[in-house]
């Protein structure tokens, strides 16, 4: 894909024609997929995922629930920090045995090792905080203080979840969906009129044998007049 475009429009365009040809798995394989829809599942199906770890601190969750969530995310062998903090150490490790410094005025990969170390420095010292708030969180009081108090401190939370943007039940099951959205396909194919059955012969002798409405009488008010004539006194 070009990194330079005229105008907007074409870069937008381009955009979502790479996005296309990856979901119909073209772009890198060759091969003609049909399009698949993906269904995010809520946060709540996961608890143990990072967004239901996140949906699970609210503001009504008592200490030891959050203390909790915060010795998983640290926790040493399966916690979400520690294998973060790995990955990077295996990104600098990576950048490592790329380092070149026979040119000494120009290092782009110890540049970029130097960062990535930095990074892997700061994710240490975080697991070091954790540790030390695991305690201090369980200590808080289960009641919610006075609002005045809360203003003096600022929201540190940026970003919501799916599930609070398009709230419980915006995501339904993945095998549901499908099945509506089959059958949705279904009924406004073209071909639905043709391939609804006919209708069976006990249906028909019903209808046969249903007599059809009667006529109005010619005195009845709900008899329609004809031009000239005057309505039944």
């Amino acid at each position: 894909m070009p990194e330079f475009h005229p105008s907007i429009g074409e870069a937008i365009g381009a955009a979502m024609q790479h996005n296309i040809r990856l979901a119909h798995g073209t772009e890198t394989s060759g091969s003609d997929k049909p399009l698949q829809a993906r269904y995010l599942p809520h946060p709540s199906a996961d608890a143990h995922s990072v967004p239901g770890m996140i949906a699970r601190v609210t503001e009504t969750a008592t200490p030891e629930e959050v203390a909790g969530v915060v010795e998983e995310v640290n926790g040493a062998l399966v916690g979400v920090l520690p294998q973060l903090t790995e990955l990077v150490a295996a990104a600098a490790d990576w950048t490592r045995v790329r380092l070149a410094f026979d040119d000494p005025h120009h290092h782009p990969a110890f540049d970029t090792w130097t960062r990535l170390a930095a990074a892997h420095g700061m994710l240490r010292d975080v697991q070091e905080q954790l540790e030390v708030v695991a305690d201090g969180i369980a200590a808080c009081p289960a009641e919610h203080t006075d609002p005045r108090h809360h203003e003096v401190v600022n929201v540190l939370r940026t970003r919501e979840l799916l599930g609070d943007v398009l709230g419980a039940g915006a995501t339904p099951d993945d095998r549901t969906s499908e099945a509506d959205r089959q059958r949705a396909a279904r009924t406004s194919s073209p071909q639905a009129a043709a391939q609804r059955p006919a209708p069976s012969t006990s249906t028909a002798e019903e209808r046969a044998s249903t007599p059809p409405p009667r006529a109005p009488a010619p005195d009845s008010p709900d008899c329609p007049l004809l031009p000239g004539e005057e309505p039944p006194r």
